[in-house]
């Protein structure tokens, strides 16, 4: 089978393809994605932009590097003059030899100094730079709609946000350094010879095309390997996210020599694409030292001539060798650019990529003048509501239905019916494509999301804690809250005594996604969180599918307390858990076919009787 991570796809389009939603679709959200469109010209243009607010650090660093390169470039006229002093005829002329070896000795103290003051600089505008972009980009996964984060491999967009991020570090690290310093390098080196000599300065230059030439064609056919490399990277990022976080599904299913082997496949090409952009781009730096070679060549035989002829220009043994170290340093800045052009070209590539994640469209935003829910009192209505994940296939159809503060409204039906999409609909991770959905009378759609979800408790199926203490976890919905409140949760959960029982109790910390917890334990500190919050509306997916049947018992009598006077959305497969229910909604095929309470229904005979029945029939 192919491997579907081939083309950076995440697990939102992989199981797109397995259901037949989409093919090779450019207009996908992860087609879109790796889309950029931007020139070198325009990342380099938004690049410096965020540079901007650090301006004084470039300054800095400008100044010094220029200082430092004249410097260093002076040294060779010193040295010069030294030489001259050391093959006149009468000996070694001392007087006129030691005030020049300590003027050389002050240069060179100072182009050490201005060059670690230049680096310093360079460093701190490249990592504050680096901080701004990382800031931008974790914001737009913040602000990215939920459709957008599904569709897209978690592990891809992870690499945007640390490992892209590093490498334009790394390349604008480099690139501006010897970019600038490149830059006074060559223009500092071309007026210090054409001062001594315009003929063999002019020899200098006529050869520089054929350099920089060479670097151009290799840096232009190697580019298209390393924005290659960079997607690649992001799929095996993706690829490995996943299969780690679903090892032991791997493992269960003995997935793991196919798992083996798409990883292979992946990292294969990454290898082929790989190498071939090192090897491109490595040509560049011999190919260029081969001209400088001939130009160091050509300069040392001209100015042999030059100093025994006097002509085409009158020189002495140490000018010949002041050009000689000029014409090194002159080449100097072409070896160097050629040499961290696969940084660079990384660099770029990761620019994109990263600027793709920045300029993705962010949901659609809270309007100017948000209705406010000032006396939540818990009444819902949904009023034809349509929606669909897929635009040629909807998912909802004309859902229409209301709660009363206080009441308590199961959703039951068969898998894929639609239940929970409402609760995502209803706490505004999609927004509906049909109809309004009002809670206290106010359209959704006209209150500010973070307003709105915090007159929220949701516990759901699929348990989520982070790396921190037991504590931490209860509170983390409410971070004011006192410790003898997150116990009092505990306990109203049923979660105390296991707590208790664990090494630093309510100070034990938890690995990532609960370490060693079970996963009814995970669930029980998530109820205990919702029950710290005290939400004016419950939603409950599925919050018991994890616990023990005598827990499961003790749980739900502390959820029938914590219910009363609350408006609750139930979403339930066990329907023993739903039979208090004020309302059962009966779903199938994303429409409500059956309401009413436990008891009605079972006498209408209806859809609901037989689930009822198919659950319970193995118990008579």
């Amino acid at each position: 089978m192919a491997n579907p991570y081939a083309a950076g796809a995440g697990t939102g389009t992989i199981m797109a393809n397995v259901r037949g939603d989409i093919g090779n679709d450019v207009n996908s959200p992860q087609g879109r994605l790796d889309e950029t469109g931007l020139t070198t010209a325009e990342v380099t243009r938004r690049l410096l932009a965020y540079t901007r607010p650090h301006m004084a650090s470039l300054v800095a660093s400008f100044i010094a590097s220029a200082v430092s390169v004249i410097l260093q470039l002076y040294v060779s006229i010193v040295v010069g003059r030294a030489i001259d002093c050391m093959v006149s005829a009468g000996g070694v002329d001392f007087p006129a030899l030691m005030p020049l070896l300590r003027g050389l000795a002050l240069i060179v103290v100072g182009a050490a100094v201005t060059q670690w003051l230049s680096g310093y600089c360079t460093n701190r505008l490249t990592y504050k730079t680096v901080r701004d972009l990382r800031v931008d980009a974790f914001a737009r996964l913040r602000d990215l709609p939920l459709s957008f984060v599904d569709a897209h491999s978690h592990g891809d967009l992870l690499s945007r946000v640390v490992n892209d991020a590093d490498q334009v570090g790394d390349g604008l690290l480099q690139g501006l350094t010897q970019l600038f310093a490149g830059v006074v390098t060559i223009v500092g080196t071309l007026a210090f010879m054409f001062s001594i000599s315009v003929p063999v300065g002019l020899v200098v230059v006529v050869v520089t095309p054929a350099s920089m030439l060479v670097a151009w064609l290799i840096a232009r056919y190697s580019a298209k390997s390393f924005k290659d490399q960079q997607a690649l990277q992001g799929s095996l990022g993706g690829y490995v996210e996943e299969m780690v976080g679903s090892q032991k599904l791997v493992c269960a299913f003995a997935y793991g020599d196919r798992a083996q082997a798409g990883f292979d496949d992946i990292n294969q090409r990454l290898l082929r694409v790989g190498e071939h952009a090192q090897f491109t781009s490595s040509l560049s730096n011999p190919a260029t030292r081969v001209v400088n070679n001939v130009t160091y060549a050509v300069v040392a035989v001209v100015g042999c001539i030059c100093v025994i002829s006097g002509w085409p220009s009158v020189l002495t043994v140490g000018q010949v060798q002041t050009f000689l170290s000029y014409a090194n340093q002159y080449m100097k800045p072409f070896n160097e650019i050629s040499n961290v052009v696969t940084q660079i070209q990384t660099a770029y590539a990761s620019a994109r990529r990263l600027f793709a994640l920045i300029d993705a469209p962010a949901q659609s935003a809270d309007p100017a003048e948000p209705e406010v829910d000032d006396s939540p009192q818990g009444a819902l209505e949904f009023s034809r509501v349509g929606f669909s994940y897929a635009p040629d296939r909807p998912l909802l159809h004309d859902i229409s239905f209301s709660a009363e503060p206080g009441q308590t409204i199961a959703l039951v039906g068969p898998t894929g019916c639609g239940k929970t999409t409402l609760i995502n609909l209803l706490l505004r991770f999609y927004d509906v494509d049909a109809g309004q959905i009002l809670v206290d009378g106010h359209d959704t759609s006209r209150m500010r999301r973070d307003d709105l979800r915090s007159l929220f408790g949701m516990v759901l199926q699929d348990t989520w804690l982070f790396r921190g203490t037991v504590r931490e976890n209860i509170a983390y919905g409410t971070p004011d809250a006192t410790f003898d409140g997150v116990v009092a949760a505990a306990k109203r959960a049923h979660a105390h005594k296991f707590i208790e029982q664990l090494p630093q109790g309510y100070e034990t910390l938890l690995g990532e996604d609960g370490g060693s917890l079970s996963q009814g334990q995970r669930q029980l500190l998530c109820i205990a969180r919702v029950m710290l919050a005290d939400p004016t509306i419950l939603l409950l997916d599925e919050a018991t599918s994890s616990i023990d049947t005598r827990t499961e018992s003790q749980v739900q009598d502390a959820f029938d307390r914590m219910m009363e006077g609350r408006t609750s959305l139930v979403v339930a497969h066990r329907l023993s858990t739903v039979r208090d229910a004020d309302c059962i909604l009966v779903m199938r095929d994303g429409h409500i076919i059956e309401r009413g309470t436990h008891d009605e229904l079972l006498r209408r005979g209806g859809f609901y009787a037989e689930l009822y029945e198919s659950q319970f029939e193995g118990t008579r």
